[in-house]
C-alpha cells in the first residue's frame, strides 16, 4: 500500500457500476473520502461494501453511501461513470454535488458527454477521462477487474492545468496508471478506435456478418453475441474490425486529429490480451438494457458524415444496431 495522499479530498462518485466503483474503490483504499451514489445498490454496499476480483490482488472497501446527491453535498471532485443514456439525468443528480470550486471529471464513453455537462457548469470546471479497463459487475456490490485500467484525462476545451497533474498523480497513488493528454477530443476518438469495433460488434453480431457488410437485415437475431476473441479469431470478423478502426482514424484525420493509422494494430494486439472478453456494451443488450447508442456509434458518424469520409462500415453498424437496440438506448 501507498503511505497517505498528500490531499484528501472530498470525492462523490455518480454511476456506480462497474466502471465507477472500480475506481471509486481504488480511491477510497488510498484513504480518500470516497461518497457512492446509489440506488438499487445501496443496501447491500452499506452492507457489505465493494468488493473488487483483480489479478491484481482481491480487497474490499466501505464508502460512504447516499441515495441522495443531497446527503452528499458539495465536493471537491465528482467524478461520473454513468451510462450516456442516463446524461438527461445530470441536471437531477450533479448541481447538489458541485460548488464553484469542483472538478467535474467524466468518464463515460463517446462523445457528447463533456458538452452535456457544459449546458449545466461553467466549461472550465469540465475533464473527461478516458478509461482502459476490463471489468465487469457480476454481482451489486462485486466488481471483477479482468485487465488494463489506465486513465488518460484531459480539459474540456483547453490544454491541460494544474489541477490537470494533480488529479493524474492522486489516480496515480491510488495505483491507476493515468497520464494527461493535451487535447481530450483527440482522445476520445484514438479511444472510440476500440469501442466501435469490439462494442458494436460484439452485439450487431447477432445478426451475422452479411447485414454489417450491407446485405438485409433478419426481422430477428440469428446468433449469439461475440466476445473480443471470437471477433478477433474469425478471418471475416477481424477484416470488419479493422475496417471500422480505419473510418475512425480517418475521421479523426479529417477532424484535424492526428491519429496514426497504425493506432489500428496496436489496439487489435493490445486486445488479444484480454481473452473472452464483453464489452460493456454487449452486458447491456445481454441484459436488456439500453445501449450507448448515441455517444458511441451515431454521433461518430455524424462527425465522420459532416467532414466529408466516407465511413460505409460504421453507417451499417449504426443501422445494424438500432434495429437491435432494447428500448432507451437513443435518448431524445
Amino acid at each position: 500500500m501507498n503511505s497517505a495522499p498528500e490531499q484528501r479530498r472530498r470525492i462523490a462518485v455518480v454511476g456506480c457500476g462497474a466502471l465507477g466503483s472500480y475506481y471509486g474503490a481504488k480511491l477510497c483504499r488510498d484513504a480518500q473520502d470516497v461518497h457512492f451514489l446509489l440506488r438499487s445498490d445501496f443496501d447491500t454496499v452499506r452492507r457489505n461494501g465493494v468488493t473488487i476480483r483483480s489479478r491484481d490482488g482481491d480487497f474490499n472497501v466501505r464508502p460512504n453511501c447516499a441515495r441522495r446527491p443531497q446527503e452528499i453535498g458539495p465536493c471537491e471532485l465528482v467524478l461520473i461513470g454513468l451510462k450516456s443514456t442516463a446524461n438527461h439525468r445530470f441536471g437531477e443528480l450533479l448541481p447538489p454535488l458541485v460548488h464553484e470550486h469542483t472538478a467535474v471529471l467524466t468518464l463515460q464513453n463517446g462523445l457528447g458527454n463533456e458538452e452535456a455537462l457544459a449546458e449545466l457548469f461553467p466549461p472550465e470546471q469540465i475533464l473527461g477521462g478516458l478509461c482502459f479497463v476490463c471489468l465487469n459487475r457480476t454481482e451489486p456490490g462485486v466488481v471483477e477487474h479482468m485487465d488494463h485500467g489506465r486513465i488518460v484525462l484531459g480539459e474540456f476545451r483547453r490544454r491541460p492545468q494544474p489541477r490537470t497533474q494533480d488529479l493524474a498523480a492522486m489516480f496515480q497513488h491510488a495505483g491507476v496508471p493515468c497520464k494527461v493528454a493535451d487535447n481530450l477530443a483527440q482522445a476520445h476518438w484514438e479511444k472510440l478506435i476500440w469501442n466501435v469495433p469490439f462494442n458494436g460488434l460484439g452485439v450487431a453480431s447477432v445478426t451475422g456478418l452479411d447485414a454489417l457488410l450491407g446485405g438485409p437485415l433478419g426481422p430477428t437475431p440469428i446468433g449469439p453475441c461475440l466476445t473480443t476473441d471470437r471477433l478477433l479469431a474469425d478471418p471475416a470478423w477481424e477484416a470488419l474490425v479493422l475496417e471500422l478502426m480505419l473510418e475512425i482514424i480517418h475521421a479523426a484525420q479529417a477532424l484535424g486529429f492526428a491519429v496514426p493509422e497504425k493506432l489500428a494494430q496496436v489496439n487489435i494486439d493490445r486486445t488479444r490480451t484480454m481473452g473472452a472478453y464483453k464489452a460493456s456494451t454487449v452486458v447491456d443488450y445481454e441484459r436488456g438494457q439500453p445501449i450507448e447508442l448515441r455517444a458511441l456509434f451515431l454521433e461518430p458518424l455524424r462527425q465522420a458524415q459532416q467532414a466529408g469520409v466516407a465511413t460505409p462500415r460504421l453507417a451499417a453498424l449504426a443501422r445494424v444496431l438500432q434495429a437491435v437496440a432494447p428500448k432507451g438506448s437513443e435518448p431524445s
